[in-house]
């Protein structure tokens, strides 16, 4: 049945044909369903929201999109709570929606990457439903993790383990004769339980939603916590067995990349490799270090995961430094690309985070020096799309979009703040919708207002107010994309030629291209390496040198 959908998968452009395996230097543009745009007025972005601004995402010049979750969904955690793998939600359009999505994005030579969230469902989800209404004994609590509690009388969780969210990572259920029962496993909110993969129903499950997706034209998969799926035989309490919490010298949770992944990823790799166009699995993995994150993408699983180390790294040179050689030599030895990404839907916004002191992590609560995060966020993005393999690109990113916040407490929806024991609850700051026009009540993401509220400065910063201008960071984003789609030296590859700079400056070569970061907040003089193709500032050369402002990064070329 796949070979018939074999047509809807783009054909390459020319340069990716020329280049090979596209998504090994693909610039992937990730969008957050509920924020990026609006078509029925109703506050909330949507499927035909998205359609209608493709034509500005080919314009901007990447290579594929990836969507957040739009599945039916309770929405306890903004639609990674899924209660039916699928059907779309209704806040977010229809299957029908989703189909002239793909298509409309293959037309524009746009592939499509769709999330997935293997590890929990939603307590709405009708297996969990099912298993809550038979009771004890119930097959379908078989492909959850229910367990009888501790204590005299079963009222203390099965093990010591706590939610990310915060507090317990276990709920006590009522049963159906009204009695205090069983306990199920929730690594994330309470309505999000999470599933047994040891259970062979639940891989026969997910193996048919891969296919339902890959048939209607999809070219790939994002996985939602690609580290968790399967647990540490047992469930043994965090600490209760020192060794089995070790490997490689590195703490690991006996919920979070355990080995048994690994034979999932290889069963979903042969389902993959049946469909015709160079369809893709991400991983969202989450791991000790780059080489664990290496045993994701080893020939046979998947082809590539997010670089979260980079992504937490400061505007440093010596630190970048480290994370790039890092990340090229873990990935060298199983042949994925490296990938590349400073912001998402979790983390502030690296705008933000450059705005304030370095080891503050990636959720901040402060706006910092706005002029100086920005400044910073532009260079780290020329650095980013200068490194071999592929980039991602978070919506809004390319506008320069500040964190919002200072949001009321009123409007926020992250379930994770209303958890004061899990992670700071902040993430609605990085989803605020994004501004197109420089009026209107929601600046052009729909008629009806928008589901979190858009400071007013962002009007200056919409996509109408900083097309065609020169040196706005959307024509800097859209003119990095076209360098480095042209640019023979940039994109796939897995090393880079180091170049002696001075300190807190980064200088490589990649063939006749050449990428000078200062990361410092003096300007500093460097060898003019040739024509200068792109600059995040203003660089002034004088005598065969070139002064490179504070916190700049210039692309040349000795061609």
């Amino acid at each position: 049945m796949s070979q018939q959908h074999s047509a809807l998968a783009p054909a390459p452009t020319p340069a990716q044909a020329k280049r090979g395996d596209w998504w090994r230097d693909a610039v992937i543009y990730q969008v957050y369903p509920r924020s990026f745009a609006d078509s029925n007025g109703d506050g909330m972005g949507d499927l035909e929201g998205i359609r209608s601004r493709l034509p500005y995402l080919r314009d901007l010049g990447v290579d594929a999109v990836w969507l957040s979750p739009f599945y039916a969904s309770p929405q306890a955690d903004a639609g990674y709570d899924v209660a039916d793998y699928r059907a779309v939600d209704p806040m977010f359009g229809n299957l029908l929606d989703a189909d002239a999505l793909i298509r409309d994005a293959h037309g524009l030579s746009l592939r499509i990457i769709v999330d997935l969230v293997p590890n929990h469902s939603s307590d709405q989800h009708e297996w969990f439903k099912r298993a809550l209404r038979e009771g004890p004994g119930s097959p379908l609590r078989d492909r959850y993790h229910f367990r009888p509690g501790k204590g005299e009388h079963g009222e203390l969780p099965p093990n010591n383990w706590e939610s990310i969210f915060g507090g317990p990572a276990w709920t006590r259920v009522t049963e159906p004769d009204g009695t205090p029962g069983e306990w199920y496993l929730h690594l994330f909110a309470p309505e999000q339980p999470d599933f047994n993969w040891e259970h062979p129903a639940v891989g026969d499950e997910f193996r048919s939603i891969l296919r339902f997706w890959l048939d209607m034209g999809v070219d790939g998969f994002r996985i939602d916590v690609a580290h968790g799926m399967v647990k540490a035989e047992g469930l043994p309490d965090i600490g209760g067995d020192g060794d089995q919490l070790k490997l490689l010298g590195n703490d690991v949770m006996p919920f979070f990349d355990q080995d048994g992944v690994h034979d999932i990823y290889r069963q979903w790799r042969l389902i993959l490799d049946e469909y015709a166009g160079e369809r893709i699995f991400v991983a969202e993995a989450w791991t000790p270090t780059v080489a664990r994150t290496a045993n994701y993408v080893r020939p046979d699983e998947l082809h590539q995961a997010f670089n979260f180390q980079y992504l937490g790294t400061h505007w440093d040179a010596e630190e970048l430094r480290k994370v790039v050689d890092l990340t090229l030599e873990a990935m060298r030895p199983v042949g994925a690309p490296a990938t590349w990404v400073l912001s998402n839907h979790d983390v502030t916004r690296h705008a933000t985070r450059f705005a304030n002191p370095a080891g503050l992590g990636t959720q901040i609560r402060t706006a910092g020096d706005r002029a100086l995060g920005l400044r910073r966020a532009r260079a780290a993005t020329l650095l980013m799309l200068a490194l071999p393999g592929s980039a991602y690109v978070y919506q809004g990113e390319e506008l320069g979009l500040p964190d919002v916040v200072d949001l009321p407490d009123e409007v926020r929806q992250d379930p994770a703040y209303f958890r004061g024991a899990g992670q700071d609850g902040f993430r609605d700051g990085c989803r605020v919708p994004i501004p197109w026009t420089r009026e209107g009540s929601s600046y052009g993401f729909g008629t009806g207002g928008s589901w979190l509220p858009q400071p007013a400065e962002w009007a200056d910063l919409s996509v109408e107010a900083q097309t065609g201008v020169a040196g706005s960071t959307l024509e800097l984003y859209r003119s990095a994309l076209a360098v480095r789609r042209a640019e023979p030296d940039l994109g796939a590859g897995d090393s880079v030629e180091w170049l002696r700079a001075p300190e807190g400056v980064l200088a490589f070569r990649r063939g006749e291209f050449v990428c000078v970061a200062n990361t410092t907040g003096e300007s500093v003089t460097t060898p003019a390496y040739g024509r200068v193709l792109l600059a995040s500032g203003e660089v002034a050369e004088v005598d065969g040198d070139a002064k490179v402002p504070a916190d700049t990064t210039v692309w040349w070329t000795t061609a």
